[in-house]
């Protein structure tokens, strides 16, 4: 074996080119490693996943581990004993509907918002939609304006026009301001997530004091983020009754850590504010779509659409449907896979909604 050369004796580039190569060789071991670990899923799903399909009773109490651990997992903030103080500014006052911007006391200084909309002309309590808007919009674009692109297609003014009482939330915009927030509620073990999702259920507590609203029938329809608090959301409050997940629903191991030219990747995006951790030790869209399970859920998703290869979608809906069928309850999944990009398409969606939540 050759004697290798003294490295005070090398030239200085040759040394430079060397601890270069040795750190590109151990990220890309590091990645390699932890991307396998990650898409070597099923072992994880043995381990802590133990479904009961045996009735809808007996299926919902042997998830109830994991839905304590996906709340812990995304770090739901608990109330402090922090009033509502519910306020009501008028916004909007049109021939079937009338809206306002509410306000509600979270924790200390924290406030909640949306848009709420009700529509005129009902004589019994009317079903409620929680329409969330994705990462870059906002509670005015749910209802049609600020859209050029007519991503939204106006449909929480749509809802409320067919009958529907719609709440709009309003989430932090921006990768940047979440990611700024989402480093502050890491310190605290929490996420941004966290705050959110305890803000949807705290204008829930409010709405329920509404006698216009029966929040007994209550879905939640968002799209892009908002489909992911769909997602999110609805399996830590039961009074969600319905699920309508909009150009989110993916096959979230390749979607988080596989670099693909059919679709983005998180793991390439600056998008800071999306890491939860242990999210893929046991949280892969169908099983927590399992968390839904046995509630209606429409996934809506477009072919078009970059965020998802819709092939590899397809894959995570099958996974999804097993939970169903094997509850006989397949009529209560459904999936819009339709030619378009990153929309809402509604009209299935509407359908869906009457469907299980008009009387």
């Amino acid at each position: 074996m050759p004697t290798p050369p003294n490295p005070y004796e090398q030239a200085p580039q040759i040394i430079v080119r060397e601890v270069g190569d040795r750190q590109r060789l151990l990220r890309h071991e590091a990645e390699d490693f932890l991307q396998s670990l990650i898409v070597d899923y099923e072992p994880r799903r043995a381990a802590h996943w133990d479904r009961d399909y045996s009735s809808e009773a007996a299926f919902t109490a042997s998830v109830q581990g994991n839905r304590r651990r996906w709340a812990e997992a995304i770090g739901v903030f608990e109330g402090d004993g922090t009033e509502l103080n519910p306020k009501l500014e008028l916004w909007c006052d049109e021939d079937q509907f009338t809206a306002w911007w509410l306000t509600i006391d979270l924790l200390g200084g924290l406030r909640g918002r949306g848009i709420l909309a009700l529509p005129k002309g009902r004589r019994d309590p009317a079903p409620l939609v929680i329409a969330q808007h994705g990462i870059g919009s906002s509670p005015e674009r749910v209802f049609g304006l600020d859209d050029p692109a007519d991503i939204y297609k106006g449909y929480g003014r749509r809802l409320v026009e067919e009958g529907f009482a719609v709440v709009a939330p309003m989430n932090v915009s921006g990768s940047a301001p979440r990611a700024r927030l989402e480093r502050l509620c890491k310190l605290l073990g929490k996420t941004l997530w966290g705050i959110e999702v305890y803000r949807t259920q705290r204008l829930l507590d409010y709405l329920e004091t509404r006698e216009e609203i029966d929040v007994t029938r209550t879905a939640m329809y968002g799209i892009s983020l908002g489909g992911a608090y769909t997602m999110f959301t609805t399996p830590l409050d039961e009074r969600i009754s319905v699920a309508i997940v909009c150009a989110w629903f993916n096959h979230r191991r390749h979607k988080m850590a596989i670099d693909d030219p059919r679709y983005t990747s998180f793991l390439s995006v600056d998008e800071e504010h999306i890491w939860i951790p242990g999210w893929l030790r046991e949280f892969t869209d169908s099983d927590l779509a399992s968390l839904i399970c046995p509630r209606p859920l429409l996934v809506e998703q477009g072919k078009a659409d970059g965020i998802a290869w819709w092939p590899l979608m397809l894959q995570e809906y099958e996974e999804t449907r097993e939970h169903y069928r094997k509850l006989g309850l397949e009529d209560r999944l459904e999936i819009d896979l339709h030619e378009g990009g990153h929309e809402i398409r509604l009209e299935k969606s509407l359908e869906f909604l009457k469907k299980w939540l008009q009387p």
